[in-house]
């Protein structure tokens, strides 16, 4: 599987700074109330195998920090988002329109809302029924286009008709 290289990383630290921002003044989110929201970023070379998936974008998981190897033992709650580098790459190179940054801006903004979402209790990280999954899907995706729509970003128009929920699950899996 194809993993990001070092460019490659450098592009995800970008689209996350980009994506936390975009994501933070939509919700008017300060530093400490982003603090309420804990989440970490994981690309495929720090995966376990559990966390592969061949089907979608990014995987997203709700797990405590002694679950995950920290060594804090109150076990608080955190959100994991696991891009799946060899799924983006395989996009880019199915679909020439597409470009690493904006794809990965998309992509983490909409996991930002995501856990904003789950957070407020405004949706349950745990729904197992399809069609509420689809339904926060949708919800999620036209959130995401409020967030970016007035960001100058080539691509970026390309990657919101071409990725509708409706037509590809881009999203995560979530767990």
């Amino acid at each position: 599987m194809q993993q990001f290289n070092k460019e490659q990383l450098g592009i995800v630290s970008e689209a996350l700074y980009i994506a936390e921002d975009m994501t933070s003044n939509y919700y008017r989110l300060s530093v400490s109330e982003w603090k309420r929201h804990p989440f970490d970023l994981k690309t495929l070379a720090q995966l376990f195998s559990d966390d592969i998936r061949d089907n979608v974008f990014a995987l997203l998981k709700k797990c405590t920090k002694k679950e995950h190897g920290h060594t804090e033992q109150n076990g608080r709650e955190f959100y994991l988002i696991c891009l799946q580098d060899h799924q983006i790459i395989h996009a880019l190179n199915r679909d020439k329109g597409l470009t690493l940054l904006p794809l990965l801006v998309y992509i983490l903004t909409h996991e930002l809302v995501h856990i904003v979402r789950f957070c407020k209790f405004e949706e349950r990280f745990d729904v197992k029924e399809e069609m509420r999954r689809l339904e926060e899907e949708q919800i999620v995706h036209r959130m995401t286009y409020e967030i970016l729509k007035e960001l100058s970003m080539p691509n970026l128009s390309h990657l919101f008709r071409s990725y509708m929920p409706t037509i590809r699950n881009i999203d995560t899996y979530m767990l």
